[in-house]
């Protein structure tokens, strides 16, 4: 696959004629009926959203409160991302029974999307094959179509033509040739989706037999067209999305709505902006200091960054531009287990004096990567694991409340935020910049009703994770 610059790829762009379907979607989405369920493999799926709430778990008492709360949608941090196969099965099968069962007690029909990577890394198909099985065998009609949406429009991934792109500077690179097909866990080497399918699926599914909803029907504005092209799948088949902008979303959700409204069912694989837009959530500014920082402490700030492809390794180096106290964890070590155990207090120690100081601490693990070399997948899971509990059990024994908290890399923020906050359930109050969600920790958390920064790993430039720290210092 080439290689575009962004006006190479705005060329096969069919223009948008049709019209705005933004106020059809507003009284479309009021009246769906449906509590839309999200199934999040890291925290950073509700980069698009605010006033939505975020559980850490799936206990029955969680999932009924968010069943049964105002809002059309709820976020369930499963973290699945870090799982190995068994425990992401075993985590979706459990879901997916009390969903249903609740769907059932409560009269409250609902629409699943397992929110994922937008550069296509996790456990797919197995967690939306999951889902489908136990959910049709707990009752659920059968589903006729799985769809896949990974458009995310502040990560600049969007899906032309069946390839699916991620940006890079002035450069629109297909996502099989970037680092992140490269994940030593969800490798992959496909960019157009369709055969994306077929290569995940080990072949089960062929890229022919996939449904398309193709740009120049959403950008003409051709809803009935798009739904009929929905009425067509059958048997969980399989059905790409391309789109480039939020306006194509509202006019695929809109023919979506149509064929729900004619019966039809799908489950959804989706990136960030599907859910925005199908909850209709707003768009707002990016939150400001006072919203993400305690202005009567005299304490520093708290960075953890664990995400290992190169744009957090840039990001990083530019943040220590700043006037930081920069504190490297050597999670090499994590092979001797007595060597690995003085390195994290050592970690903690001095980040711990550098906060209590009034300097904002940036504990990083260290930039080379292990060597995977004869390693199985279960194994690196293991290994990483390892790590991210490290940097887990540093906030989790924290001593005293930083002014601010950022956690840099969707396995490390979720580890700190439901194990080393301890958050339960979370309220998203926004983003600090495009891409970059805001929690507001529960009043049972470690740190209560405080602003957590979750920063993806594959998000902004190199400088962005130092501008949404610079203001904070």
């Amino acid at each position: 696959m080439k290689t575009l610059t962004t006006q190479e790829l705005h060329q096969l762009l069919p223009p948008f004629t049709g019209e705005d379907p933004a106020p059809r979607w507003t009284e479309t989405a009021a009246a769906l009926g449906r509590k839309i369920v999200v199934l999040d493999d890291d925290p950073t799926g509700v980069q698009t959203v605010h006033g939505i709430s975020v559980f850490t778990d799936w206990d029955e008492a969680s999932l009924r409160e968010g069943m049964t709360e105002e809002a059309r949608m709820f976020f369930v941090l499963t973290n699945s991302r870090s799982f190995a196969s068994a425990e992401t099965k075993d985590v979706h099968t459990t879901i997916a029974k009390r969903l249903q069962q609740l769907s059932r007690e409560l009269d409250q029909p609902f629409l699943l999307i397992s929110r994922s990577d937008s550069t296509m890394r996790g456990h797919y198909p197995l967690e939306t094959e999951t889902l489908r099985q136990t959910l049709e065998a707990e009752g659920h009609p059968p589903f006729d179509g799985e769809v896949l949406l990974p458009f995310f429009a502040q990560g600049g991934r969007w899906t032309v033509d069946d390839v699916h792109y991620a940006q890079d500077g002035d450069r629109f690179v297909p996502v099989g040739e970037t680092e992140f097909a490269n994940d030593p866990t969800f490798a992959f080497t496909s960019s157009r989706l369709p055969d994306y399918i077929e290569e995940k699926t080990g072949g089960a599914v062929r890229a022919g037999e996939v449904l398309s909803i193709p740009l120049d029907v959403l950008r003409s504005g051709a809803v009935n067209d798009a739904a009929s092209r929905l009425m067509q799948a059958s048997d969980f088949q399989k059905i790409v999305v391309n789109a480039v902008e939020e306006r194509d979303v509202q006019v695929f959700c809109l023919a979506l709505a149509e064929a729900l409204a004619a019966g039809k069912t799908f489950l959804f694989r989706s990136g960030a902006s599907l859910t925005k837009v199908l909850a209709d959530v707003p768009s707002q500014e990016p939150l400001s200091r006072r919203e993400l920082r305690h202005e009567d402490s005299r304490r520093g700030g708290l960075v953890v960054v664990g995400s290992h492809v190169q744009k957090t390794t840039d990001q990083l180096q530019e943040l220590l531009t700043l006037d930081v106290e920069p504190v490297e964890l050597d999670c090499h070590l994590v092979v001797d287990e007595e060597a690995f155990a003085d390195e994290k207090n050592r970690v903690r120690a001095a980040a711990v004096e550098a906060v209590e100081s009034g300097k904002t601490a940036v504990v990083y693990t260290r930039r080379e990567l292990i060597d995977f070399t004869g390693v199985d997948r279960e194994e690196k899971l293991r290994i990483s694991t390892n790590i991210a509990d490290a940097l887990t059990g540093l906030v989790q024994d924290f001593p005293c409340r930083p002014a601010f908290i950022l956690a840099k890399g969707g396995i490390t923020s979720s580890d700190i935020g439901s194990r080393g906050l301890r958050v339960r359930r979370a309220t998203v109050i926004g983003q600090a910049a495009p891409g970059v969600p805001v929690w507001l920790t529960d009043a049972s958390s470690k740190f209560p009703h405080t602003a957590y920064i979750v920063f993806p790993g594959n998000v902004g430039t190199k400088d962005t994770v130092r501008d949404v720290v610079a203001p904070l210092l």
